[in-house]
């Protein structure tokens, strides 16, 4: 490990080793912000400290390179630090910030990207080998959020931690980002794709069945975590078409085998009890003899009862927004017209 520290450039943000005179310039250009999210006092920094930091970061170099550490600069000026530290096996952490009077102007998303190359790059091509790097942003921080999505790592997550164990006492978790050896460059579209795909939102969907019976009643069952009852469906998975998905729980929770028809209802679902938000698509499930329910054959880990309930009794056992969504795709049924759209069951 006697190779000297590179210097990295994209040719308009230069990272390199730590000097002595930088002191004073990284002193001043620390504030109340970086000690924010760092979780260190205000006067934190100190000329001492500084000058210890870039000691250990120098030291660390030599030895086994557990820590490698930049200052970052940009017009011929110290605008701020990065720094990457070994935390497993070929992993590595980032992290970042830029001083004072040198934010905003996309410093740190190009120190961060040439960091990340370079600890991704092989050893020997001068890099240091990893085959992961990571970053761990609090949620709120989405200046730093920007930043890493910005420099290519992909959103994983959010990493939970008990109050008082992260860096700050506020912290109850941090996303996590990363970027691996293998993951297609963000200039091909591949790779763009990837990136935006792990950051946009998500919605949970639902898919359900409308099955009624020739006089009328719909098919609702009681599920065996919550006591009201619900029409027969179930969570769709991922990459899984939604139609297919209310045929496919149908099956399994209930051993009936019927085939999801035409979108009767669309229905966003604000959040709840601990639920995110969500879309529940109701499909029809068609019009069969009563002697249907004498096949049902219940998943005992997650239905307690079905059967066929008249409206009344619907809304007797149903949660109101449930009892609102099984009116609302009977009426768009009985319509006869297109896919109708509610929100939380519809009016009511």
């Amino acid at each position: 490990m006697n190779d000297p520290q590179p210097v990295l450039s994209d040719g308009d943000v230069t990272l390199r080793p730590w000097r002595d005179d930088d002191v004073a310039v990284a002193v001043a250009g620390h504030d109340e912000l970086i000690a924010h999210w760092f979780g260190w006092p205000p006067d934190a920094v100190t000329e001492e400290t500084q000058r210890r930091a870039i000691a250990d970061w120098h030291a660390s170099y030599v030895d086994e390179r557990a820590v490698v550490g930049f200052a970052v600069e940009a017009d011929g000026r110290l605008v701020g630090t990065v720094d990457v530290r070994r935390r497993d096996d070929g992993v590595g952490e980032l992290s970042w910030a830029l001083f004072r009077g040198s934010r905003g102007r996309g410093y740190a998303t190009r120190a961060v990207r040439l960091l990340a190359d370079y600890a991704l790059s092989p050893a020997d091509d001068g890099g240091l080998g990893y085959w992961r790097v990571e970053a761990k942003v609090e949620p709120g921080n989405d200046a730093s959020l920007r930043v890493a999505t910005r420099s290519g790592l992909r959103r994983e997550g959010i990493r939970r931690v008990e109050p008082g164990t992260g860096d700050r006492a506020e912290t109850t978790g941090y996303v996590v980002l990363a970027r691996l050896e293998s993951d297609p460059p963000i200039t091909e579209p591949e790779g763009f794709r990837a990136l935006l795909n792990s950051f946009l939102p998500r919605k949970r969907a639902i898919s359900q069945l409308l099955v009624r019976d020739r006089e009328g009643r719909v098919l609702i069952c009681r599920l065996t975590y919550k006591q009201d009852w619900d029409l027969p469906g179930g969570v769709v998975e991922v990459g899984e078409s939604p139609r297919l998905a209310a045929g496919r729980e149908v099956l399994e929770e209930l051993s009936l085998d019927i085939e999801a028809g035409r979108l009767l209802l669309t229905d966003w679902l604000p959040p709840w009890g601990g639920w995110d938000d969500a879309v529940c698509l109701v499909f029809d499930g068609g019009e069969h003899d009563a002697e249907l329910a004498d096949g049902i054959v219940m998943q005992a880990r997650e239905i307690r009862a079905a059967e066929f309930a008249t409206v009344e009794q619907v809304r007797e056992r149903c949660a109101d927004f449930t009892a609102r969504r099984i009116e609302s795709a009977l009426a768009n049924l009985a319509a006869g017209g297109g896919t109708a759209y509610v929100e939380s069951g519809g009016s009511g």
